[in-house]
């Protein structure tokens, strides 16, 4: 172990020499060194003798690394999709009294950014290095063949859960992980780029992009979990379900290990679509939001203003012509869209109440005092991906099926519950960035990437409800956490050594207002949307694809041309009100320069404009037998493709019904299945047509052989197909599907077999488990699309 271990360090001083790593090698914590990590066994230090009585043991290889004494527990929050101005913290209209007391009890930081899209700056967050370093150019979806986007965290740099965990925490995380590759979604793994496999000893959420509050498909460390309700709680939400189990994990762990710090990072689905609360929630905005978003965003950066969080100069960036005023919408239209944002309200409260449900938990075991809460408000900037108009079924949105204004109407009084799959319009994402431009996915204006953060830890802050105007980046925090925890950066872990952090440390800023900003520059990157920023200068290019242009990985129509670059001073234009391009081309020309430079040295090339937007996890095999009950995030690509579905039942006496297969959800999918004794298949397109097929005769007990044949019609994306349902062998049902969905039903419903265990896709109550055998189900598929 001790030749390992010497070298482990002889590889880690060879590279130091040659300028890798930008600090030597140290050591903390009571001669233990922390920079190579696992940290070995220590040495035997007794005598072994020929007996007992004649030998003297040394238990310290028994006694579990320990971390530096004083640490703090670390609570780390992040907010999904959630804009500059949504929060009242930050000067929007939804009262958040929970982060609204944090930043009284500590600190504002009102100039932090973020990535522009989830998996990118959730990456950044936990790896502190740029998300295209952690290959992260996009979200984990779509990876691409190149190293800055293919989805896989590199073993080189270490998640900062990895090095707390090592270094003798506890570490737990609750909701959106959004960080592994879609091919390695799968029960058989492989788990590396997993929770479990990334610093966290415990894990129950979700892996996909986003979730159903009422019917969320889950799991738990490394298997698939039941979303269970306490008895007469229909209105019962993952928001609340993920509170409450990291209540009972705090007070576990606490229990135990009282004197373990931990690092709980609790990562809410809200605010990302769909849009869901219950509906008490909802109910309390009714009639706040009459005012439009015009108007939303005048009041917000007047309220920015006095928080003193924005300069008094500050003004509003100018409405994009895609985005219509609220003065020229119908009355009807008005209607629909202030519902929508009541709806997102109710969503944002909700959310802070159960945070602050986290915190008592902290503050019921003694140990909010030295905890340090670090809340983000947004992984990006407000979503407006909704387009101009929002949805009640936002993947029916996506897939370019349309909404009629009475439709939405219609749908008012369920919007946000579980009926309903729902986000918002860019009008409000617009509002909710107030006062920059644009939102996510535009990753080369503010509104993407602007975002505050909040900063409580009692003990060591000093100056509770002040306000660090330093420009700092969402790589600034794992660092920050190393330091807080007062542990170095590992050099090398697992065998690998690593890359040093991008980020820098803020821990200086806790003490000092005036302290230097950690960085000076830094460059942003999303689907080819670029911007580089430098001592208060931005350079912003956008492709000219709008950020609810849901293109796929197919477009087929050629991108836009793309608008010119442009310049902002912020330290004058802190909302990039006033584009300086013409004024200041050599400004410009420099700027340009550098983001080229950053570009090279970040992994950012080759630019992908057409890229990203999400897509369902796919196998990339034609065929596949699936043996007895299962859930899979990755499938064979059954769109627009001819498919055969063969499943060996064995049919039990008495009850048959049940799920054999199915895919999608309530707002979109398909469901092969036994109700009443007959054999079903429904095609559910997005609630607009329900198409279902029935067998005449009843299965009898015993082996069956269940066929489903979908024979796609013609090559356009979408069009028609034949449904032919079989038993043995023998055609029992044919009928023809007028359309079919031309992308994913679902980005985070899982095919499976045996049951549909998220929101039903047809007639009956979820899961509707088949309660016989299921043998095996063949998947074949026409790889000609």
């Amino acid at each position: 172990m001790i030749a390992r271990k010497l070298r482990l360090l002889a590889s880690v001083a060879a590279l130091a020499g040659c300028g890798v790593f930008a600090t030597p090698v140290i050591a903390q914590g009571g001669g233990i060194d922390r920079t190579v990590l696992p940290i070995p066994l220590p040495a035997f230090d007794g005598v072994i003798g020929r007996t007992v009585e004649e030998s003297r043991g040394d238990g310290r290889a028994s006694t579990p690394v320990e971390a530096p004494a004083g640490a703090p527990n670390i609570l780390l929050i992040l907010l999904d999709d959630a804009g500059y101005a949504q929060t009242s913290t930050f000067g929007g209209p939804i009262a958040t009294p929970v982060l609204d007391q944090l930043a009284k009890n500590g600190l504002r930081y009102p100039r932090f950014q973020v990535d522009s899209m989830c998996s990118p700056t959730r990456a950044a967050l936990l790896g502190g290095r740029n998300n295209h370093v952690m290959g992260m150019g996009q979200i984990s979806n779509t990876p691409a063949p190149y190293p800055g986007y293919n989805a896989m965290l590199p073993p080189e740099a270490a998640l900062v859960s990895e090095t707390l965990r090592a270094n003798g925490y506890s570490t737990a995380l609750f909701g959106k992980w959004h960080l592994t590759p879609s091919r390695e979604l799968t029960i058989a793994g492989p788990f590396d780029r997993w929770p479990t496999r990334q610093g966290f000893d415990h894990f129950w959420g979700f892996l996909a992009a986003e979730a159903d509050q009422f019917n969320p498909q889950l799991t738990q460390d490394q298997s698939p979990t039941d979303f269970v309700k306490p008895v007469g709680r229909d209105d019962y939400t993952l928001t609340e379900g993920m509170a409450d189990k990291t209540i009972a994990w705090i007070r576990s762990q606490q229990s135990v290990a009282p004197n373990k710090p931990f690092f709980i990072y609790f990562a809410p689905g809200a605010t990302h679509e769909p849009q869901q609360a219950p509906k008490a929630w909802i109910d309390r905005f009714q009639g706040k939001f009459d005012m439009g978003w015009d108007r939303y965003r005048e009041d917000a950066l007047a309220r920015q203003k006095a928080l003193g969080i924005v300069p008094k100069n500050t003004k509003l960036s100018p409405r994009p012509p895609e985005i219509p005023a609220w003065a020229s919408l119908s009355d009807k239209e008005k209607k629909v869209q202030a519902r929508a944002m009541e709806v997102f309200a109710g969503m944002m409260a909700q959310t802070d109440y159960e945070i602050g449900r986290v915190i008592d938990a902290v503050r019921d075991t003694g140990q909010l005092d030295n905890t340090m809460i670090v809340f983000i408000t947004g992984d990006n900037g407000a979503s407006q991906e909704g387009g101009p108009t929002g949805a009640s079924n936002t993947m029916a949105y996506i897939n370019g099926v349309a909404e009629s204004l009475d439709e939405q109407g219609a749908r008012l009084a369920a919007l946000g519950g579980p009926t309903t799959s729902p986000g918002y319009s860019a009008g409000w994402a617009w509002a909710g960035n107030t006062p920059f431009p644009w939102g996510k996915r535009i990753g080369s204006h503010l509104g993407s990437m602007m975002n505050g953060m909040v900063v409580s830890w009692p003990q060591r802050i000093k100056d509770p409800g002040g306000v660090r105007n330093q420009f700092a980046h969402v790589i600034d925090v794992a660092p920050t956490l190393l330091e807080a925890a007062k542990l170095p950066q590992p050099q090398m872990v697992n065998g690998v050594v690593q890359r040093p952090m991008d980020g820098k440390s803020l821990l200086g800023t806790f003490d000092d207002a005036s302290a230097p900003a950690p960085r000076s520059t830094q460059y942003n990157e999303m689907l080819g949307n670029v911007a580089i920023y430098q001592d208060g200068w931005m350079a912003s290019r956008r492709t000219g694809v709008l950020p609810w242009s849901h293109r796929g990985p197919n477009p087929s129509t050629a991108l836009p041309a793309a608008p010119d670059w442009e310049l902002y001073d912020l330290n004058t234009d802190f909302s990039q009100s006033r584009d300086l391009a013409r004024a200041n081309p050599r400004k410009l020309a420099e700027l340009k320069a550098l983001f080229d430079a950053e570009a090279r040295k970040n992994q950012v090339y080759p630019l992908m404009p057409g890229g990203g937007g999400g897509g369902q996890a796919q196998a990339p095999e034609f065929r596949a037998t699936y043996f007895g009950k299962t859930r899979l995030y990755a499938w064979p690509p059954l769109e627009n493709r001819s498919y055969t579905l063969t499943a060996s039942i064995d049919v039990p006496v008495g009850t048959s019904d049940g799920v054999i297969a199915s895919a999608g959800a309530g707002a979109g999918g398909w469901s092969l299945y036994v109700k009443d004794g007959h054999v079903h298949y429904t095609y559910n397109y997005y609630e607009k047509r329900i198409t279902t097929l029935r067998a005449a005769d009843r299965l009898k007990p015993g082996m069956a052989i269940v066929g489903l044949r979908v024979e796609a019609q013609g090559a356009v994306p979408g069009g028609p197909a034949t449904a032919i349902l079989s038993i043995d062998g023998s055609e029992v049902a044919r009928e023809i599907l007028p359309e079919t969905t031309r992308g994913k039903f679902s980005f985070e419903d899982t095919f499976d077999i045996g049951e549909d265990s998220g929101s039903p896709v047809a007639d009956y109550s979820a899961p509707f488990a088949f309660p016989g055998r299921i043998e095996k189900v063949d998947l074949v598929v026409d790889p000609r699309g």
